[in-house]
């Protein structure tokens, strides 16, 4: 008979954000006149760019001609965009990538959660925490993560990160094979400097240890000396996958396209000691289990980087980080401790007089019909916090803080 991975059998059972929808629809069901505002799942609001928008429409053309027909593209993703992606993110801030080093995909949520088939199950990880759930739940379905005890798995390195330490993790006092980082952080919203990187990335040199680098919110840093790349650090390429996303930079929630960094020094090794290029491992697993990003999603993706695309984004990123203001300087003005919100779109907020997240999340739903993201969801640090997005339309954000306001005053 089939055997069932009972690794899977250890995770929790829904994902965190099922248990949403869950319990707002059950609220839906029980006050179906309520007008119930989401600042909870971060899906984006705005339409595409009108540069991403013509280029996907000629895209869709060409692939209605028999001349310019394009059936399976590479696994690795189009030149073109590789190409975009070297000379407009990483060479002005004197990064120098091979295209080669570049595998685009479907959402930076694929390979961070794939990435870990690169390493054997064996190897011990890190995480902050709080943290994005699919890098614990990936590494569980493989049987990395152990059990849980506590709240906590027990073959993972908790580095907490809590407004006693500045949401800055501290670095193991032991040797971790694997450590996830997420800057700018989801779900806190706060960011890393330079210094603090450079620590991590040396902890990596000093102890062979392999960094998953998600990246996906850079393109709302603020802050000039705040890096967007861990690329920026010297010696990174030999330490560190980097991850990147469209979705939230452009919009790209429904269209799907991102990419990974994979450099070519990179390596890991056997039992035996020998060292392997895992550049060429994951060209290998993509080949083997992807057959890469439509063309016109890549083609949208392009247009991200033209003139006209690159201020046009700007403008959605704009328009998001205004929201963000609204809802930061609006529980402020209330009291309440809020963090993040300046160089990036979530906000981690204090939840008052020491409710537990879930308790707040229900009391925030039934008094003011505002869905925010509970922060024990994210791990054990998060509890007694909750996430909002900045994501909302800008009425549905104006309106909510203003319910807010009524509520919590």
């Amino acid at each position: 008979m089939a055997l069932v991975n009972e690794h899977f059998l250890k995770l929790p059972n829904n994902y965190l954000f099922a248990d949403i929808a869950k319990k707002v629809n059950a609220f839906k069901v029980s006050h179906p006149h309520a007008d119930v505002i989401s600042l909870g799942i971060g899906d984006v609001t705005q339409p595409l760019c009108p540069a991403v928008i013509e280029a996907m429409h000629k895209a869709v053309d060409e692939m209605g001609s028999s001349d310019t027909f394009r059936g399976y593209g590479p696994e690795q993703g189009y030149a073109f965009l590789r190409e975009a992606i070297v000379k407009n993110d990483y060479l002005p801030r004197g990064i120098h990538l091979d295209p080669n080093e570049i595998f685009v995909n479907d959402g930076a949520k694929s390979d961070t959660g794939n990435i870990q088939e690169l390493v054997r199950w064996d190897n011990s990880i890190g995480v902050t925490d709080p943290i994005y759930p699919v890098y614990i739940d990936s590494n569980v379905m493989i049987g990395r993560a152990g059990v849980v005890q506590d709240g906590k798995w027990s073959n993972v390195v908790y580095m907490p990160c809590t407004a006693e330490n500045n949401f800055t993790p501290q670095i193991p006092d032991k040797r971790v094979d694997i450590i996830y980082l997420c800057y700018p952080n989801n779900p806190t919203g706060t960011v890393i400097s330079k210094e603090e990187l450079r620590k991590w990335v040396n902890y990596a040199l000093k102890n062979d240890t392999l960094i998953f680098y998600d990246a996906a919110y850079e393109a709302y840093i603020q802050d000039p000396s705040i890096p967007h790349s861990i690329y920026e650090i010297k010696g990174a390429r030999k330490v560190a996958i980097e991850f990147r996303s469209y979705s939230k930079t452009a919009g790209f929630t429904g269209v799907r396209c991102g990419y990974t960094v994979v450099p070519k020094e990179l390596t890991a090794s056997t039992i035996q000691g020998e060292r392997i290029p895992l550049n060429h491992l994951w060209n290998r697993r993509q080949c083997t289990k992807f057959n890469g990003t439509s063309y016109i999603s890549q083609k949208a993706a392009e247009a991200t980087y033209s003139a006209a695309g690159k201020e046009q984004v700007k403008e959605v990123i704009s328009y998001y980080m205004t929201n963000a203001k609204i809802m930061y300087d609006t529980l402020t003005s209330l009291g309440i401790e809020v963090y993040g919100g300046q160089n990036a779109p979530y906000l981690w907020v204090k939840t008052p007089d020491g409710s537990g997240s879930w308790r707040f999340f229900e009391q925030m739903l039934y008094n003011a019909h505002v869905v925010c993201t509970p922060g024990v969801g994210f791990g054990p640090s998060g509890e007694g916090y909750i996430r909002l997005t900045a994501f909302g339309d800008r009425n549905n954000c104006e309106e909510a803080m203003e319910r807010l306001h009524k509520w919590l005053k």
